[in-house]
């Protein structure tokens, strides 16, 4: 019923190669190896499940944080002057050259699903996920796809997730090492990377809406670090447009959500331009818009704050029986555009790029072209 970020892939190289954890050798169906954080495989909802907790077994407690509250310095950040919300930002959307869906259509030209997926996922723009723990590489491979983008005036979509106990401990676990200072610095160097142009950050997935498996004292120290990172990547490049999780609309109450979100930065444009939702889920862009403006309402802040939707899987919405792993039936959402024309909706994204398996159509994380075509062609 919960599960948000399911798995992710990781910009590899200072080019954005994707790479991937092979666990065996690949059929004609699949991208060559892209290199994946693990699926978090949520046990079955509860028989009358709560609307304010997600539904997902914690089977070991994240990382611990110290019992007192942080006190570490936050990153300075300039004066942020009241503005009015703008729906979008300029420009347009920036296919990064590196993915798993351009390699196999590369490769694959003779395939009779070929033009169906190359026509409808392919040519799509799509996030950039950065999922594993590597400071000294970060900075010039986040600088690989923001100089990209730039260079053709069109904005990058980036994911930053290493945010230490990640996933609850789930199979999606990872992330900094320790305590949150390491993340910190992390953060600081992917901050770095981010030049001058205009660029979309979607701040740590689940990282708001799965905090009910951590402590108070856990959560505070969270929010803080998220607080703090929302700050340093504004420092770093005012142009950035960063976005704070919601999670969806089928977890957590408006109100209950809000409240994270206020306490993580959310609210304050000297950290943050809104909330995200749906990422990896299928919750129906209409439900997703209801619940986002419901979320900025309870929020408040600026009437700045906007919000931006995964729809890269949500044509036929999410299953009735909650099924979150490659569900039948699902089908492409709205392809990714800055011009909603929805009020304070900056954005519809591909966050999950549509073909990528959680782990039951494919091998977990690699492209697998028939269940791309499925999504396609439905």
């Amino acid at each position: 019923m919960v599960v948000a970020a399911s798995l992710v892939v990781v910009a590899g190289t200072v080019a954005g190669v994707l790479a991937a954890f092979d666990d065996g050798g690949r059929t004609s169906d699949e991208a060559g190896s892209p290199e994946v954080s693990a699926s978090p495989r949520p046990a079955p909802p509860p028989a009358v499940p709560k609307p304010s907790q997600p539904a997902t077994t914690v089977s070991a407690p994240p990382s611990p944080s110290p019992s007192a509250r942080r006190t570490t310095t936050p990153t300075p950040s300039k004066p942020v002057k009241k503005r009015e919300h703008r729906t979008a930002a300029a420009g347009r959307l920036y296919r990064h050259p590196d993915s798993q869906v351009l390699e196999w259509v590369r490769f694959h030209s003779g395939d009779a699903r070929h033009a169906v997926i190359a026509s409808r996922i392919a040519e799509q723009p799509a996030a950039v996920w950065f999922a594993d723990y590597s400071p000294d590489t970060v900075t010039a491979r986040v600088a690989a796809v923001t100089s990209g983008g730039a260079a053709l005036g069109r904005v990058p979509v980036l994911v930053p997730y290493a945010i230490p106990g990640r996933d609850c401990g789930g199979h999606s676990q990872g992330g900094a090492p320790g305590l949150l200072d390491a993340y910190d610095a992390w953060i600081d160097r992917f901050a770095a990377g981010l030049g001058w142009g205009e660029v979309i950050v979607v701040l740590e997935p689940d990282s708001l809406a799965q905090a009910e498996c951590l402590s108070a004292g856990e959560r505070a120290d969270r929010f803080a670090s998220l607080a703090r990172a929302g700050r340093a990547l504004k420092a770093a490049n005012p142009r950035a447009r960063v976005y704070f999780d919601a999670g969806h609309s089928g977890w957590n109450a408006p109100g209950k959500q809000a409240a994270w979100l206020r306490q993580a930065g959310a609210a304050s444009p000297e950290s943050s331009d809104g909330i995200f939702s749906n990422v990896s889920n299928f919750h129906t862009t209409a439900d997703e818009v209801a619940y986002d403006r419901r979320v900025l309402d309870a929020l408040g802040g600026p009437a700045s704050l906007g919000a931006v939707i995964d729809t890269s899987r949500n044509g036929n919405g999410a299953p009735a029986d909650g099924e979150w792993c490659d569900p039948a039936g699902r089908k492409l959402g709205r392809t990714p555009t800055l011009s909603t024309g929805e009020a304070r909706i900056d954005a519809y994204l591909w966050v999950k790029l549509p073909g990528e398996s959680d782990g039951c159509k494919g091998r977990p994380g690699t492209f697998t072209a028939s269940y791309a075509y499925d999504l396609a062609s439905s």
